[in-house]
């Protein structure tokens, strides 16, 4: 886990979304892999979205904040040191909780649910749902003997016991290896699937065992759920990714970090083989994203404060055939520590605040594109060597990027059919000859998308 400041870090960990059905195969089952992952937002507002935005467009999976009950205050944060099992917090009770599962399948989205499960919370008080709690008792649920021994704050990430066994940023670190503790967290996801939920996010999968998460999940009432894991890369860190495949899918960092540094300094033409052949981890197993809640408030990636930057990386994402993509939408901040406007209520879109980067035409056009061109290999890659991209994929969908200061017009060879496209990034229609040719101009920091299926605008 990256080193955070303690504000950023209580919430350690809330990032991309990507499950799995087994370790052997860990991509989100189904045809549509991407998830919206929606920032604190309360459950009413995400059942609503569901309906009127995330199902139309395409999305398979919508991502929720904690719903544990947690210690009191406004920061976003206080969603990520739960203080029971109860879903009590400021996002909904339980009924708001079951009615936004049901309203997002009936929208044909599956719900995802970040859970915090590697400790408690840091103080003592009164929990978002009336319970009391101090650090190391939580009445009903655990007490001091349920909590590794080490109750100093991890200083050495080269040294696995003090990563896996003392408390991330003060935070109360459960003793995982402990059979009670397998037990209650096993409890408290299955409820969790007796509501409908589809899949989880494990928060600071990284400071649990492997072998502890393996052994949860097997007692889970659906042990192949979907199920993604927060495991931050480190060179020469004594935790690693890899060692987390067998349980689902794993976030790959990198992925996200590369994609600033590629977008804000470099040339997108060494995006010719991203993934794999950088040495991330295989595709199958991998969440991606180009920033999730965390790694936007410590500057790691790319944010919505970067503009076009911001908007071609969603694109060629949600283009580009690797990992499940995530995509991040939050609240517009200038304080880190800021909790969602309105206390997660989401009146509308693009109002107090809220990005709803999910519902950008640019992003959200693409989530249709991604689900069209699903299981095609890239193909017809072009690049001038700098800013501008272009690739197919196989014979049902093709994209350029324009990532260079000056307009650009080109003629492009694809492996479409011959017809009229609709390119979804601006709704212009795009001519595809009987040579599989198709020519176009692009403003800067602009992209053309076109798929097989799209033929109006």
């Amino acid at each position: 886990m990256a080193r955070r400041t303690l504000a950023g870090i209580v919430a350690l960990a809330a990032a991309s979304v990507v499950m799995a059905p087994t370790g052997a195969q860990a991509s989100p089952p189904g045809t549509k892999d991407v998830t919206a992952v929606l920032f604190e937002w309360n459950f009413a507002s995400v059942a609503r979205e569901c309906t009127t935005t995330l199902g139309p467009a395409g999305y398979g999976y919508v991502q929720v904040s904690p719903p544990a009950e947690h210690i009191q205050g406004s920061q976003w944060w206080t969603s990520y040191q739960p203080v029971s099992y109860r879903i009590a917090g400021r996002l909904g009770d339980r009924t708001a909780f079951q009615n936004m599962v049901n309203t997002c399948h009936a929208a044909g989205v599956k719900v995802v649910v970040d859970a915090v499960v590697n400790h408690m919370s840091a103080g003592s008080g009164t929990g978002t749902g009336g319970s009391s709690y101090t650090k190391y008792n939580y009445p009903g649920l655990y007490s001091s003997y349920d909590f590794d021994n080490c109750t100093s704050q991890i200083t050495n990430y080269q040294d696995r016991g003090n990563v896996q066994n003392c408390e991330l940023v003060g935070l109360a670190d459960l003793d995982t290896g402990e059979e009670y503790v397998r037990k209650t967290v096993a409890g408290y996801l299955n409820d969790l699937l007796s509501l409908g939920v589809d899949g989880f996010r494990i928060d600071a999968a990284k400071h649990m065992p492997a072998a502890d998460l393996a052994n949860i999940k097997s007692r889970l009432s659906n042990p192949g759920v979907y199920w993604k894991q927060e495991v931050i890369y480190g060179a020469g860190e004594a935790v690693q990714p890899t060692e987390y495949t067998g349980n689902g899918d794993v976030q790959e960092f990198r992925y996200a970090y590369d994609l600033k540094r590629v977008f804000n300094n470099e040339n997108l033409a060494y995006l010719k083989n991203y993934g794999e052949g950088w040495g991330y981890l295989n595709s199958g197993v991998s969440g991606v994203f180009v920033d999730n809640h965390d790694t936007e408030r410590n500057g790691s990636t790319l944010s919505y404060k970067d503009g076009a930057n911001y908007t071609l990386a969603n694109v060629f994402m949600l283009a580009w055939p690797y990992g499940a993509p995530d995509i991040n939408s939050g609240y517009e901040f200038t304080d880190h520590d800021a909790g969602p406007p309105n206390g997660g209520r989401v009146d509308a879109c693009w109002q107090s605040g809220w990005k709803c980067q999910h519902a950008w035409p640019e992003i959200k056009s693409m989530v249709a594109f991604r689900n069209a061109t699903r299981g095609q290999a890239v193909t017809n890659w072009w690049d001038n060597g700098g800013d501008a991209i272009a690739f197919g994929r196989g014979s049902k969908g093709f994209v350029a990027i324009n990532h260079e200061s000056g307009s650009l017009t080109r003629t492009y060879q694809t492996s479409l059919p011959a017809g009229t496209y609709c390119n979804v990034q601006n709704n212009t229609p795009v001519t595809v000859n009987g040579s599989g040719q198709l020519t176009a101009t692009l403003a800067p920091n602009t992209a053309l998308a076109v798929y097989t299926g799209k033929s109006g605008c």
